[in-house]
């Protein structure tokens, strides 16, 4: 049975909609219905989101379902992240495959998007066969992020060098060293040379730009690149440790790469 205050809720949310607003907040709702009870308001959603008009996706967070997307339930995270992370007040990137496929590196799941944010810790979102991964990390480097137009607004992910950086970081979490040279393989193209800058210094492991810089070289022979990252490093002094190229399997008896001290104790095969 249709009820006036589910015909009032759907009114505001088809003018939201209509004006390019894909999501709102119970917040919102109480802000610009203050008629509605918050129990009235709770049943109005419960019946809405049976019907597939709209979707929870956080906590008193909502997503609105347009006709395009009404088959899959959800919509893509390219259009709500961003208005996701502002509402729960929290620093954001979106990374890895999902950032690498921004710079025309394919080969991610997009079912699966990971998401770098800070402290405290994030639970994966799970809904209609999207998973939402969220890192943490103390610190949200923002002058390393770019901003990408979207439908519904803007979406920050890491520039290319971070997302290079982060991939290897990571690596165990999206496929493992020979998937993510695969990626760097395409995304060595959106890397330019003054990305190797104090800002990235300061935020990543000197390890894992070891790690990138071997890989670099060695791997994906991009020569310009792998010289431009050693000097970078040199200039600022940074000293050099060694460090295991897969960080997950044993290294004795393995030889070590002069140059970058990094433990050469896999061979890194890449996907043409």
């Amino acid at each position: 049975m249709i009820t006036h205050a589910d015909i009032t809720l759907s009114q505001w949310i088809d003018n939201l909609l209509s004006n390019g607003r894909y999501a709102f907040s119970l917040s919102l709702l109480a802000t610009e219905l203050p008629g509605y009870t918050e129990i009235a308001a709770k049943r109005a959603l419960s019946r809405l989101t049976i019907k597939g008009r709209i979707i929870s996706v956080y906590k008193s967070y909502y997503l609105i379902i347009p006709p395009q997307y009404s088959s899959k339930g959800i919509l893509p995270p390219t259009l709500f992240l961003d208005g996701l992370m502002k509402n729960i007040k929290r620093p954001y990137y979106l990374a890895l495959f999902n950032a690498a496929s921004f710079y025309g590196a394919s080969h991610q799941q997009p079912q699966e998007f990971f998401v770098v944010t800070n402290f405290p810790v994030l639970r994966t979102t799970q809904k209609k066969g999207i998973m939402i991964h969220y890192i943490s990390k103390k610190n949200i480097p923002e002058i390393l992020l770019e901003s990408k137009k979207t439908e519904t607004g803007y979406l920050k992910i890491s520039n290319p060098a971070l997302t290079a950086c982060d991939l290897i970081q990571f690596e165990k979490r999206v496929g493992g060293i020979n998937r993510v040279s695969t990626v760097l393989n395409e995304l060595a193209e959106s890397i330019q040379p003054e990305m190797f800058c104090v800002e990235l210094f300061k935020h990543v492991q000197v390890t894992t730009l070891q790690r990138l810089g071997y890989i670099l070289e060695n791997t994906l022979e991009n020569n310009l690149l792998a010289d431009t990252l050693y000097k970078a490093l040199q200039q600022q002094g940074i000293t050099f440790f060694r460090t295991p190229l897969k960080t997950s399997i044993p290294i004795k008896g393995c030889t070590t790469n002069e140059r970058w001290k990094v433990i050469e104790n896999t061979e890194i095969e890449i996907d043409d």
